[in-house]
């Protein structure tokens, strides 16, 4: 069957001498991987559409159970800067694959496409990379089941004096509650607004946010270290990032 979509390169990967194949992302169809012949080799017209990150126009011969084959493909936008900025490739990057091995094949939505396509251009457009990418992974929690408790207490459902989140124990606790989990990550009134924010928000409405030091601190030691607990998967992609702020590149 000829399907003709809008999608997302998650994943471009060489096959043989001049071919790729890549994972793509459509709102239709979900996750789907199509076979672009020759896109290897420079001269192809499919050489710039199968890059990573790339948005665009796709028409593929797919039949059940199959891979898709590439037909024709019309670029929507390149996100050239995604590429060629270390810091924006490396967050880009990670969006791409926790996309990209969260979700089975054919699995996904409309609303997770768009919030994957907002996503991309928030950071190429300078936008905070470390709240882009928190805001992403509280989708990836919600599409796993994991969506952390973040309005009260995960354990006596208070809604006042919420002074730490506890990865193990799946949300923020209370004050009174902080005992129950003596390596629960203290967080301050900012870092709550943020995570209690979070699940309901629409990457698209994400504006020019300016976020304390220490509160993205918070931010991120919370969002990690429950992604680990929750999800279990090394992400490559969060090595690197990880790296670069280990050597302050």
């Amino acid at each position: 069957m000829l399907r003709s979509v809008q999608g997302i390169v998650l994943r471009s990967m060489d096959y043989g001498e001049g071919n790729k194949i890549i994972s793509l992302f459509t709102p239709e169809l979900g996750k789907v991987g199509v076979m672009a012949r020759g896109a290897k080799k420079v001269k192809s017209r499919h050489a710039a559409v199968t890059q990573l990150f790339t948005y665009g126009d796709f028409v593929f011969f797919k039949q059940r159970g199959q891979m898709g084959s590439l037909n024709s493909a019309e670029i929507i936008e390149a996100h050239h800067a995604l590429r060629e900025d270390l810091h924006m490739s490396a967050h880009a990057s990670y969006l791409a694959e926790m996309t990209d091995r969260m979700l089975g094949d054919e699995e996904g939505s409309t609303y997770l496409f768009e919030q994957l396509k907002a996503g991309l251009m928030a950071i190429e457009e300078g936008k905070d990379m470390q709240i882009v990418v928190h805001l992403y992974e509280m989708k990836m929690f919600e599409l796993a089941g994991y969506l952390p408790v973040t309005d009260a207490c995960v354990s006596c459902g208070e809604t006042l004096g919420i002074t730490s989140f506890s990865p193990s124990m799946g949300g923020t606790l209370c004050n009174r509650c902080r005992y129950k989990d003596p390596v629960a990550i203290g967080i301050g009134e900012g870092a709550l607004k943020l995570l209690k924010l979070f699940p309901r928000m629409d990457m698209r409405r994400l504006g020019a946010v300016q976020v304390k030091d220490e509160t993205k601190a918070q931010l991120k030691t919370c969002m990690r270290t429950y992604m680990d607990i929750h999800i279990g998967v090394k992400w490559k992609s969060r090595d690197f990032i990880e790296q670069m702020e280990k050597y302050n590149i």
